[in-house]
């Protein structure tokens, strides 16, 4: 699977539009087995499937299933249905997420902003990843691919966004330690690549203003790194470099002079106060 995933069976999530939309064409383009979509808008969803199968010509089995990844409870059952449908996946790319910003802590809500933004960033690519590891890890002969999609975010603090860099933190966290766990048990034919970019011009962030050394990212250029680290098995992709000047910057600078240095300096943490999001 250095190359490209040709015959692979690959499961999306977020797929009806976006980089999971982008991500599909580009398994469809090579000639993927499959390729399984997961998202919440039904029409949209169905749209995607029309245009994927008009680009595919059959060579490419696409399927879809309307699910909203922050219900935890449906995650299983439709896993279920991916498993005795479709088959378990080679490919599994958690890209699904959401934003609740351009708020302080104290002013979002617990279960429309805290809770649901922790359900659908973090335990939803974990509760996936359960549900289909154990098919990756017991063929051994078949390289696999999971892809978690984190942020930035979740490697520095920045106002307006607290809840989301938690989940993202969280994400990073599990993500590189199952990388860890699947590697002390020899289990090498799975491997995870964990994703932190900055801010990428989808819509999901719009409104934000780029910090310096970290101008918005074009969602192609995003998706053609996503994927060629994919392919490699590369354990870890931060978009652009600077986030690895950054991460480096808060390890050696005390955390007031990293305030005035990256967080004003550099913009961090006024890159929230216009963000307006999807509308």
């Amino acid at each position: 699977m250095t190359r490209t995933v040709r015959g692979a069976r690959v499961l999306i999530t977020g797929a009806a539009g976006g980089m999971g939309r982008m991500y599909a064409e580009r398994a469809v383009a090579e000639h993927a087995a499959s390729v399984t979509l997961w998202d919440r808008d039904a029409a949209a969803l169905a749209r995607t499937v029309d245009e994927l199968g008009a680009i595919s010509r059959g060579r490419t089995r696409i399927q879809s299933f309307v699910v909203d990844v922050g219900d935890l409870g449906a995650i299983a059952k439709t896993a279920q249905r991916v498993r005795r449908e479709v088959g378990n996946p080679d490919v599994l790319i958690n890209n699904a997420g959401i934003v609740r910003g351009n708020r302080y802590f104290w002013n979002t809500d617990n279960g429309d902003d805290t809770r649901t933004t922790m359900q659908v960033n973090a335990l939803a690519p974990m509760y996936i990843a359960r549900e289909f590891l154990p098919g990756m890890i017991s063929n051994a002969y078949r390289a696999a691919r999971i892809v978690n999609v984190a942020s930035a975010a979740g490697t520095l603090a920045n106002p307006r966004m607290a809840v989301y860099a938690a989940s993202k933190a969280a994400l990073i966290g599990w993500s590189d330690s199952l990388r860890l766990e699947l590697e002390q048990s020899d289990h090498g034919n799975v491997k995870v690549t964990t994703v932190t970019p900055s801010y990428i011009a989808t819509g999901m962030f719009a409104g934000v203003r780029g910090p310096a050394l970290a101008p918005v990212l074009d969602p192609e250029y995003v998706v053609d790194r996503v994927w060629r680290a994919m392919l490699e098995g590369r354990p870890l992709l931060e978009l652009p470099k600077s986030v690895r000047l950054s991460r480096a910057l808060r390890g050696l600078l005390p955390t007031r002079v990293f305030d005035r240095v990256v967080g004003d300096g550099f913009g961090v943490y006024r890159s929230m106060e216009r963000f307006t999001g999807r509308r």
